[in-house]
């Protein structure tokens, strides 16, 4: 064999070796990469087999696969009590952490449709100042002065102003609380809406506890009602007292000129606060409220032109709150105000609930929570009826 022969032979040893080194090399890469994609999918399947009820038959028209993760998690929570979805939640940084004094927090559908409906009853709540907060309380800064202001002229010397007087009302958040319960047969059906069943449970109860508060709450352990405050005949209220002006009768309308109490009810809010003003009253009072008639005999009362729209009366809405209290003797059954100005709701977003399947065996109690307080932001803005002659 020839030099150049032997030189060739070498050469093509060379490259053989060369290539089968590369191959190998890529099928060693090649393995490590299929093993990590397995490994991956191994986790995805054990995620999905904790935040998936055993034998549970995949509800129709349910579109499950696209459940966010956090209503997968919270659904198997609900039903089962297995919060290892939640936990994985938590440690990724994602929603439905769980709270520093036991439970989770509701996903934010259940929570949204929670609050919609509180939006939508029939409470102050639907006029009033709601805020969301992060603390416990909510300080509300008032300027109930006129700012001082003059007149000059580019050489007159300017003097000096009147400075406005700033109060602070400080509303503070109290727990409100509510315990619907199923049994546990229930929350095994597949079929059964675990979620609206328990926004609808959660929002009924905490809307009859909240509007009862914003009317007569006495500010201990609860948000304080617009009633609970000190009242004063309306020429002589000063600021932390709530107007009123009277009837004429005791515990009923003067027998004569009987409407001439809600005029002097509408006018005695200042000009600035009717524009948004507002009725709220009970409906034994609307029944009575509404055959009142002017002195032309035209009645107060019109009822709203269009499905949804409230009635009204000498053309401002009128809220029914069966919480305030009927005609009697000295009762403040009317308020009338500007209550966007006058009370404010604050509040923390976040609504929690924690799983108990120990107390009411063989029920399950779900017991959710959220803080809320009120109070009155702004005593010029609200005034009394009150049916009484002093």
């Amino acid at each position: 064999m020839s030099d150049d022969e032997t030189k060739a032979l070498a050469a093509e040893v060379d490259l053989k070796g060369e290539v089968a080194g590369f191959l190998s090399e890529f099928q060693s890469f090649a393995d490590d990469i299929h093993a990590k994609l397995q490994e991956q999918d191994d986790r995805m399947t054990k995620l999905d087999r904790k935040m998936t009820l055993p034998g549970r038959r995949p509800a129709l028209a349910r579109g499950d696969d696209l459940e966010a993760p956090h209503q997968k998690a919270f659904n198997a929570y609900l039903r089962s009590g297995d919060d290892d979805g939640l936990r994985h939640l938590e440690i990724e940084g994602k929603a439905l952490a769980t709270t520093g004094d036991g439970g989770y927090l509701v996903d934010p559908q259940t929570s949204a449709t929670v609050m919609s409906v509180l939006n939508a009853t029939a409470s102050i709540r639907a006029i009033a100042n709601v805020v969301h907060v992060e603390a416990t309380s909510y300080d509300v800064l008032v300027d109930h002065t006129e700012l001082g202001a003059g007149w000059t002229t580019e050489t007159s010397t300017i003097a000096d102003t009147a400075t406005p007087s700033i109060d602070r009302i400080s509303i503070d958040l109290h727990e409100l609380s509510a315990m619907p319960k199923a049994s546990q047969r229930l929350l095994d059906d597949s079929a059964f809406d675990i979620e609206g069943w328990l926004a609808a449970r959660i929002a009924e109860k905490f809307a009859r506890s909240e509007a009862a508060a914003f009317i007569n709450g006495d500010g201990e352990d609860m948000p304080r009602g617009i009633l609970d405050y000190p009242r004063e005949v309306n020429a002589g209220a000063v600021w932390g007292e709530l107007g009123y002006v009277m009837t004429g009768a005791d515990g009923a309308f003067a027998s004569t000129n009987a409407s001439d109490a809600i005029v002097d009810l509408v006018y005695a809010l200042g000009a600035e606060y009717r524009a948004g003003a507002t009725f709220v009253m009970n409906s034994r009072t609307t029944g009575a409220v509404r055959k009142l008639k002017d002195n032309d005999g035209r009645f107060l009362w019109s009822d709203g032109l269009a499905a949804g729209e409230p009635a009204r009366l000498m053309g401002y809405p009128v809220l029914v709150a069966e919480d305030m209290p009927d005609i009697g003797s000295d009762a403040c059954a009317i308020a009338f105000g500007n209550f966007h100005s006058g009370y404010t709701i604050a509040e923390r977003p976040d609504l929690r609930v924690l799983r108990d399947p120990f107390s009411a065996k063989p029920h399950v109690l779900f017991y959710a929570t959220k803080r809320v307080g009120g109070g009155v932001s702004d005593f010029a803005a609200i005034k009394l009826l009150k049916f009484g002659t002093a």
